[in-house]
């Protein structure tokens, strides 16, 4: 017989619901019920009711076919055929991530429709594919950020079998794959955990409710919630690393930090299955703690994204200065980012008006994950507008280079390489009006403070939202695009081949740059990368043993090597290697 579990700490009766069938559930100790479920009915969706009142679906649901507020279904995980036996990911030190969310990735937006386009991955380099958030969230399409099944892979995706297939075809190819998993809160709509015990907190705050409850009463159970969900990707569903969002919202004053208690289970997971795996986290704190070894002190989490670079290309060539964009916007801040991974390490920053961050001096360049674009980076800008949508080609491709001969663990943006013209926006499907409504004005009412009507700020649930951010995959055919294209190829080739640009050793790097003249140098090994951001030709000093040099690719033509310079065109970059002797 098959049994259904579930953890009620403060209930004082708890039945299993299966259409007109209430079957009374017994206390087993420390605040979990069990029941015995007939074979007749051990197949058939089932809820949970406390104390009488109406049933809501199992907060650890692995399938939930009807969405967040059906009920759940039984589910095998052990139930699928894998085609990946001995697999084991490339190493983060030579990874090229590609960040995507399966809705708008393809036009059908769903795990089968995404595996169609691996092997165009594959051939462009990409080693990681990271999804968005899959696990259950409110309506059909969503960004995934306001999960509330957390253990069940959305069903309009392709529900768990499709997930299972996508990875396992990733595999298959010799790729990654990367999930995207939220610890930080609930989302608002379909969030029963309440019902059941503690697992939120209003002693926390975070920007979209209340915290998850880590450090209070019955916190041990929540944690081992959590934890037991990363397991699960890990172990059931084959994938290779998770991506933790914003753990500088993930509140945990405990002796061991939730992070930590985290890492050294999937350590010991690791060690279990004899494959690599991997932790990544988002956090806004540049606090080096994180990604520094456990018996160093530290989390032990594997990798961090890097914001600070992002930024700092960002506001350089973009002109942008709003909100946390005003503590970037120099040369400075690009050629600092180029040689360590916080910009800001203690600096004062005035977005802030505090003091912000540590040095991470002494880490290696791998433990840190850089971009030019991300879902929130672009995502989170009013219009859902793409670098390439702010600056001249030129200067894009000026970019790309910087990113992918950068020492760091390079993140492309889905359509980023081909410089797709669809944006990308943040959209909703809440059923709820009231909650709809709301999530419209919030949205408005944040970028209130653009010269532009607020009005003009897509409405996130208005469908054509939705629509409107779909990769449009035919335009890579478009002279334009394929040019953007072909130079990403290029840069991506490079990297493989020269082991200076993926050496994770910062020291042995160098930079010189010219606020002024807007020129910027930087050597990796005996390798380097020549940028010229001026609207006209200057030359640009290299090295002393430049006659050792030559020019592997430029953005332009017209590049030229002269005593110990380069000659630049405008907005233009050279990559300069060592020449081959025979």
């Amino acid at each position: 017989m098959s049994i259904r579990r579930v953890w009620a700490p403060r209930a004082e009766a708890a039945a299993v619901v299966i259409g007109d069938a209430r079957l009374p559930m017994s206390e087993h100790g420390g605040g979990w019920w069990a029941c015995e479920i007939p074979p007749e009915l051990s197949q058939s969706d089932y809820s949970f009711s406390l104390d009488g009142r109406d049933p809501v679906p199992d907060p650890r649901s692995s399938w939930q076919p009807h969405g967040v507020h059906g009920a759940s279904r039984p589910l095998d995980l052990s139930c699928f055929e894998w085609n990946d036996s001995g697999w084991n990911a490339p190493p983060l030190s030579s990874a090229l991530v590609y960040e995507c969310h399966i809705g708008t990735f393809t036009p059908k937006g769903t795990f089968e429709s995404a595996i169609e386009k691996l092997d165009y991955l594959k051939d462009l380099g990409v080693t990681h594919v990271e999804l968005m958030p899959v696990a259950e969230f409110p309506g059909a399409h969503g960004w995934g950020y306001d999960g509330v099944d957390l253990f069940a892979p959305h069903h309009e995706y392709g529900g768990p079998i499709g997930l299972k297939n996508f990875v396992n075809q990733c595999h298959i190819r010799g790729m990654a794959a990367v999930l995207d998993v939220v610890y930080n809160h609930f989302g608002p709509d379909g969030n029963y955990t309440g019902i059941f015990g503690p697992y939120a907190t209003d002693r926390y705050k975070t920007p979209w409710g209340d915290a998850i409850n880590l450090d209070g009463e019955d916190a041990a159970e929540v944690r081992r919630f959590l934890c037991d969900n990363a397991l699960m990707w890990l172990r059931d569903y084959h994938f290779d690393a998770l991506r933790l969002d914003a753990v500088h919202a993930i509140f945990d004053s405990s002796a061991i930090h939730f992070l930590e208690q985290l890492a050294t289970e999937v350590h010991a997971l690791e060690a279990h299955l004899g494959r690599r795996l991997v932790l990544i986290a988002e956090s806004d704190l540049n606090q080096p703690r994180i990604v520094t070894a456990r018996e160093a002190g530290g989390y032990g989490i594997d990798a961090q994204w890097s914001d600070d670079f992002h930024h700092a290309i960002h506001a350089y060539l973009t002109g942008d200065r709003a909100h946390y964009y005003t503590d970037f916007g120099a040369l400075a801040d690009i050629a600092t980012s180029l040689v360590q991974p916080y910009v800001y390490d203690g600096r004062y920053s005035r977005f802030r008006g505090r003091l912000h961050g540590r040095s991470a001096a002494g880490l290696p360049a791998d433990r840190f994950v850089a971009c030019l674009q991300n879902h929130d980076q672009v995502g989170n800008r009013a219009q859902g507008d793409r670098l390439g949508m702010m600056i001249s080609p030129a200067m894009l491709k000026i970019a790309a280079a910087l990113l992918l001969t950068s020492p760091y663990v390079p993140l492309l943006f889905q359509g980023e390489e081909w410089n797709a013209s669809s944006p990308f926006l943040y959209f909703t499907n809440h059923s709820d009006p009231r909650l709809g409504a709301a999530v419209t004005a919030g949205r408005r009412k944040e970028f209130s403070y653009l010269a532009q009507d607020a009005q003009q700020v897509p409405d996130p649930q208005e469908p054509e939202t939705f629509r409107r951010s779909k990769l449009n995959w035919s335009e890579r055919l478009n002279p334009a695009h394929r040019e953007i294209l072909e130079w990403y190829r290029t840069m991506i080739e490079l990297r493989r081949r020269y082991s200076d640009f993926t050496d994770p050793d910062l020291g042995d790097s160098e930079i010189r740059f010219d606020e002024t003249a807007r020129c910027l140098c930087v050597r990796r090994g005996g390798c380097y990368v020549a940028c010229n951001f001026a609207q006209s030709t200057q030359q640009i000093e290299i090295a002393s043993d430049i006659y050792n040099l030559q020019i592997a690719a430029s953005s332009t033509d017209g590049v030229a090597l002269s005593g110990k310079h380069a000659v630049m065109p405008a907005e233009t970059v050279a990559i300069l290697v060592p020449i081959q002797k025979k």
